[in-house]
């Protein structure tokens, strides 16, 4: 089955060109497109894509309040949305990240980093782009620690933590720990258990925030 994509952005060039972009892989169908936030959420809740791409700045409901609706820490079945932005080091990108987006994309980024974003967001990979995702990442981590879970982290999870926090994909983890995919799933798994994370991105956000990753 192909990898479904909504897009919203309020640009209808931007959103042209991301489904020109799209449309020419053979694993990804959009299925519709979105002007605004309001749009946008219905849409999304309607069609229940595999990935949304999600503006920041848009009329209306903006695309921050609309990643809330659709993939916030209350929703009880939530959405991959990767949120769009033209800005690297955008307030908005944070604050997207704490209501549940699981990525981010510069609209600049070329057409093999968006396809890279989709593959990514549907697969739970949630650091799409490692060097831009760190520099925001420690760019936000302002010192104050965070506190340690419940059930420690064992050195092997905090291995991972790491490897999560600095964008690596499951794969790269793979390779620079030398061990199997299924045990870094393991691990991913037992670290969201003990930090209450969702995702990912809360992972790396916990990783920067506590001092684990400077």
């Amino acid at each position: 089955m192909p990898t479904r994509v909504l897009i919203a952005d309020d640009q209808a060039m931007v959103r042209a060109g991301f489904r020109l972009i799209l449309e020419g892989e053979p694993d990804i169908e959009v299925v519709g497109e979105a002007a605004d936030g309001d749009q946008a959420v219905r849409l999304a809740r309607e069609l229940r894509p595999d990935v949304t791409l999600m503006d920041i700045r848009m009329p209306g409901v903006d695309g921050l309040r609309a990643t809330e609706l659709l993939a916030g820490p209350d929703v009880p079945d939530p959405l991959h949305v990767v949120m769009v932005t033209t800005f690297g080091l955008d307030e908005n990108v944070h604050a997207a990240l704490r209501a549940g987006a699981c990525g981010f994309l510069l609209k600049d980024a070329g057409p093999n980093l968006l396809i890279e974003a989709v593959h990514a967001a549907a697969h739970g990979e949630a650091l799409v782009s490692p060097a831009i995702t760190t520099r925001l990442l420690a760019h936000f981590a302002r010192g104050s620690a965070r506190p340690a879970p419940e059930t420690p982290l064992t050195p092997r999870e905090l291995d991972v933590v790491k490897a999560v926090a600095r964008g690596a994909t499951n794969d790269e983890i793979c390779r620079s720990l030398v061990v199997s995919l299924p045990t870094v799933k393991t691990h991913i798994g037992a670290v969201k258990r003990k930090l209450g994370a969702r995702n990912r991105t809360e992972i790396a956000i916990w990783a920067w925030e506590s001092g684990l990753v400077r």
